[in-house]
């Protein structure tokens, strides 16, 4: 199963965790721990979807990964 990717990162701007969904353009939220940001992250994109689907606008594809750097031996 292909699913959207999710940072979750403390930012001290806002004083809280903020969990960002790069291909859903403006679809973050915020907690005050990381598994809170998550979770509400989870919420905005059902409602994010729902939205696009309503009004017929493309759903996009998940296409963005994180690069993955390792450390060489």
């Amino acid at each position: 199963m292909t699913d959207y990717h999710i940072n979750v990162f403390w930012s001290e701007e806002d004083g809280c965790y903020v969990a960002d969904i790069p291909d859903l353009e403006y679809c973050s939220a915020f907690g005050a721990t990381p598994i809170a940001a998550l979770g509400e992250a989870l919420k905005a994109k059902e409602a994010w979807l729902a939205v696009a689907h309503e009004r017929g606008d493309p759903i996009p594809t998940p296409r963005y990964r994180p690069v993955i750097y390792q450390a060489s031996h």
